[in-house]
Order: C-alpha cells, then structure tokens, then sequence
C-alpha cells in the first residue's frame, strides 16, 4: 500500500469520525444479525439505508471490497450524495472511471460526472458498474458491551448503488439468495464496512463473525463491529480466543487484478492433522509464493473447505483410515465429496458427529481443531460426507490459492479479525461450551 494512499485513508478516516461524534452517542460494539439461506448456503444480514428508509437484505462476503445495492426504478433516496469524479474520496474508494446517465432520468445510482466503480457479484462471477455515493445507513444495534441495544445511524457512509440500466434486476442478482439485494463487503479496504463504522464512531479496527449452522426462523448468527465482550449465554466467548496472524499476500487475488497487495484474508497455514497425525503433503504448497500463488484464504462465498488436490486427496486418505479404525462404515460417494459414510455407525457428541478431528496447525503453534459438526455434512437420512472438496491441480483464476477455508467450516466458531494487529482469532467450536452461534433474536 502506497504512503499517499495511506495518508489519504488517515485524513479519510478522521473526517468520518468527526462527523458523527458532535450528534451520535458512542457504541462499544455495533451488531448485525446473521441468516443462513437453506438453499444456497448464504449468509446474510439487513441494514436499512436512505431517505425514506428502506430496507436491504445483503449476502456477506468477507471477500468484498465494499457494500453494494440495487436501486433500480422503485429506489430513490433524498439524502443519496454522489462522490463526483475525480474527487479524494473517489480515489480513496479506488474509482475507476467517471460515470454519466443518459437513458434515464437522473436519480440515485443514475446521476452525471460520478465516481464509477466496478462491482462484483460472487456468486453469479460477473462484473457490473455502479456508482460511488454517500447516503445515510441505518437499523445498526449498538451495545456497550453486553445485550442491552439501541438502534443508530451512520451518515454519509460510502456504497456502490447499481442501476440495473440495460440488463434486469434478475441477472443482476443472478444467484443471490432470494430477496437478497446486493452484497455487504468486510474486506481490508478503506470503505468496507468495518473500516467506515469504526472511523464513525471511533471503534477498535476488528470485527467478529460467529455464522449460524442452521436456517430455522429466528436462530441467528451475529456480525459484530468494533471488538467484544462476545456474549454467548452461559459465557463471554472472547475469553476463548486464541490467535494467530493474518498475513497479506502480496498480489491482488480477488476478481480485480491491482498493483496492490490483496485485501483478502490470508493465514499461515503450517500443517494439517487427522486425529493429531499429520498429513503427509507438499507443504511448499502452503507458502504463498511472489507470484500469489499458494497459501490459505478464508472465504465465505463457498460453504466447503476445498483444497488442490495435492493436499485433499493424502487429507481424505487419511482421514477415511482413522475413520475405519473406529469401525466407521464408508459407502459410496455424494459429488462433490469424496469420502461418505454410513452415519448409523457414527455415535453423537455434543460438537458433532464422533469423527476423526481434523487439526489446522497454524503460525503461533495454535490449532485450530474442526470437530463432527464442521468436518462432516448430512447429504442423506443415513449418510454424511467429509465435508471438504477437490479443488484440483490447475488454478481456476490467474493466481491459484492452494486452500480456500469455507464457511461450513466456520459455523458455530467465533472468528475475530483485528485490522491493526493483523491477526486472527478463534475460538474453535462453540458446542464444546454448550453454546451457538445459532441463538434466538429479538431484533
């Protein structure tokens, strides 16, 4: 990252904080709630955003850059400020290109001489343009560190709002959960959500994620914003923490190739354990090399772990090995999983099936162990898979990740990522407290 680039976030970020810090009382913590598509295996949230109101359901992307919208024909917001081309804070929102409406009457996400900006959509894997504007967000719940909440506003918090213009609303949502409008981006960019509310309201620079592993009504999972306490009845789940850096590659590995280093987030990876045995494979793959190949990225844009194939196939090896030493039965294999098993041969634990425990061995010599309910997937009444999948020998993008930690493998953990510290912490599976990140919600 570049020294201007960098000064120019500093003064970005102090003029955010000060235009909220004369009116708005100051959070500890801001909370979003987190739901889980059953069909799609996405997870998303709501905010409210504009004037009038209305009300953006968005699948979360800890990959994304920024948040964005739809806002076709039946969106129009009188508090919707433009960033014009050209400007400081299109530079800092890394604009690219100035934007003009000419087919439609102007309005917001249709307006002249605007900061432009690409927007991606990952589940569809397409590109879109849509413009860079500040508008007031909202139906944010603010706690001073335990349960008690009040709802607060952020002004001119910086988004991209699509216009749909030539192609439908359809394709441009193409493969979003239903009802979901865009997508909410927590990547390590200046105008991601964390990075805007903790400049608002001058947060501590990390968020938490604890995704839920069921989609029943009302059984939600939590986005927090700005550090812990992170309460999980009967227990303050920060106290379990451990950490463990998070490390950047130097190459751009998202959709958008820049000079910049990825704003991904990337750990060190060291070794890999099946009931405390390691598994034997070319851990050079692990590194990430000059080019950005190599390395681990979490994501949740897939809901499995999927590895080259290099690493998966000694891993369900390995793994189907131990499995068979505990008289587990092994039946044929559900695509996309290589290894199945007869689950009336499996007993029960308070964390998930008895299996094999699969052991992430990371920078710091901290484990980070994945138990029955985040290794194992029910596909049918009587069969689970392993739970991760073949990623193969060849990269599917100009720079090849050589594992990809998807969200299966992060319900039910309370994962925190501190943006000053670049490091990583986690707490393993909550079910071993007797406690969820799927719990019941009153807002």
């Amino acid at each position: 990252m570049s020294t201007c680039y960098f000064l120019n976030l500093l003064f970005f970020l102090s003029l955010l904080s000060i235009s909220v810090a004369l009116n708005t009382p100051k959070p500890k913590t801001i909370i979003l709630p987190i739901e889980k598509d059953p069909l799609t295996l996405q997870y998303s949230t709501s905010i409210h955003m504009g004037t009038p109101p209305v009300k953006l359901d968005l699948v979360i992307d800890i990959s994304d850059r920024f948040l964005w919208y739809e806002c076709g024909n039946d969106y129009n917001s009188s508090t919707y400020n433009p960033i014009r081309c050209g400007t400081r804070k299109c530079k800092i929102a890394k604009g690219t290109g100035c934007i003009n409406c000419t087919k439609h009457p102007l309005k917001t996400g249709c307006t002249n001489n605007t900061c432009g900006i690409d927007v991606y959509n990952p589940a569809a894997e397409f590109f879109v343009s849509g413009d860079i504007g500040q508008d007031i967000l909202s139906s944010l719940y603010s706690t001073n560190g335990g349960r008690a909440l009040s709802n607060i506003n952020a002004p001119n918090f910086i988004s991209a709002c699509v216009y749909p213009d030539k192609f439908g609303v359809e394709d441009l949502l193409h493969g979003l959960a239903k009802g979901k409008k865009g997508v909410l981006g927590l990547a390590r960019t200046a105008i991601s959500l964390p990075t805007q509310l903790a400049a608002n309201y001058n947060l501590a620079r990390k968020f938490a994620l604890c995704l839920p592993s069921t989609s029943k009504q009302n059984r939600l999972g939590d986005l927090f914003i700005g550090g812990g306490p992170y309460y999980y009845p009967p227990h303050d789940a920060s106290k379990f923490l451990v950490y463990t850096p998070l490390i950047v590659n130097p190459t751009s590995t998202g959709p958008i190739f820049d000079n910049d280093p990825s704003s991904e987030y990337f750990i060190d990876l060291k070794s890999i354990e099946v009931d405390a045995k390691v598994v034997n494979f070319n851990t050079s793959l692990l590194s990430i090399t000059k080019r950005g190949d190599g390395g681990t990225k979490l994501v949740t844009e897939i809901p499995y772990t999927k590895l080259h194939t290099s690493i998966y196939k000694p891993l369900v090896n390995d793994f189907v090995n131990k499995a068979g030493v505990r008289k587990i039965k092994r039946v044929k294999s559900v695509a996309p999983f290589g290894a199945c098993f007869d689950s009336r041969t499996i007993g029960k634990t308070t964390s998930g099936a008895a299996v094999p425990t699969i052991g992430l061995v990371l920078n710091g010599g901290v484990k980070w162990t994945l138990y029955g309910a985040n290794s194992m997937v029910k596909v049918s009444k009587s069969v689970l898979c392993l739970a991760f999948v073949d990623g193969g020998l060849e990269p599917t993008s100009p720079i090849a990740t050589s594992i990809l930690i998807g969200a299966h493998q992060m319900e039910n953990n309370l994962l925190e990522f501190d943006l000053v510290s670049n490091k990583l912490g986690f707490t393993s599976s909550l079910l071993l407290h007797n406690a969820s990140c799927s719990h019941f919600r009153v807002f």
